[in-house]
């Protein structure tokens, strides 16, 4: 094959591998929190440059649910992201383990999950975040969706595999696996979509994050 045709796939594969790694690559340190008054049980949604987290009320959570929440017993909020193992728990992040991040069909995953304490702007002071305000019945099956993604290898709770990115933060082994097509930012998506927002499957951030802001409130903008 000649250089230029090669010059183009591995451009291509750059840009593919870039959406879908970009998307969960690791967010900038610190975690947060906030009172909410209105109607329904409050929901947040955390843009770490091109990565979304899902950040919930500790107290909110129901009983028998998410028991790796106990790990954190100084919480008020808990916030969650997903990710490839390697690439997002390993810090392998060079072109090599991005591709094959991306084009992997069977790629193992992890959890990400910080205790969060006070404001949630104070520990994202550069993130955008936005809260979406659901039903009771809605947010326990996002805390179910949330509990169904560990892999607890047939236990009743799942073990930490290591210390997290920030704070006070850990990750956990997850069941499914990453690909182009199942990124960071469609699992949250799902997750939401579960909870019964109007979410679409978006494999960027900011695709998550645009929605959310025609039914939440952006109660912090990202620092330019």
């Amino acid at each position: 094959m000649s250089a230029q045709p090669v010059m183009l796939l591995r451009s291509i594969c750059l840009f593919l591998a870039g959406i879908a790694l970009s998307a969960c690559a690791t967010p900038p340190q610190n975690p947060v929190a906030r009172q909410g008054a209105q109607a329904g049980i409050a929901v947040y949604l955390v843009a770490h440059d091109k990565h979304s987290g899902i950040a919930v009320r500790r107290a909110d959570i129901p009983a028998g649910l998410w028991p790796e929440s106990r790990d954190f017993p100084r919480a008020e909020y808990l916030e969650v992201g997903w990710g490839d193992r390697d690439y997002y728990y390993g810090r392998n992040q060079g072109l090599w383990d991005a591709l094959r991040a991306a084009f992997g069909s069977n790629n193992p995953s992890v959890l990400h999950v910080a205790g969060v304490r006070g404001p949630l702007p104070e520990s994202f002071p550069a993130s955008e975040i936005i809260e979406v305000r659901v039903s009771r019945d809605g947010f326990d099956r996002l805390v179910r969706y949330i509990h169904d993604e560990y892999d607890r290898a047939g236990g009743s709770v799942a073990a930490p595999l290591g210390p997290g990115l920030y704070g006070d933060s850990r990750f956990y082994p997850a069941r499914q696996t990453f690909n182009l097509s199942r990124t960071c930012n469609v699992w949250t998506a799902r997750g939401l979509r579960d909870a019964g927002l109007p979410i679409e499957d978006s494999i960027t951030m900011e695709g998550v994050m645009s929605q959310a802001r025609t039914i939440g409130t952006v109660i912090q903008k990202a620092r330019e």
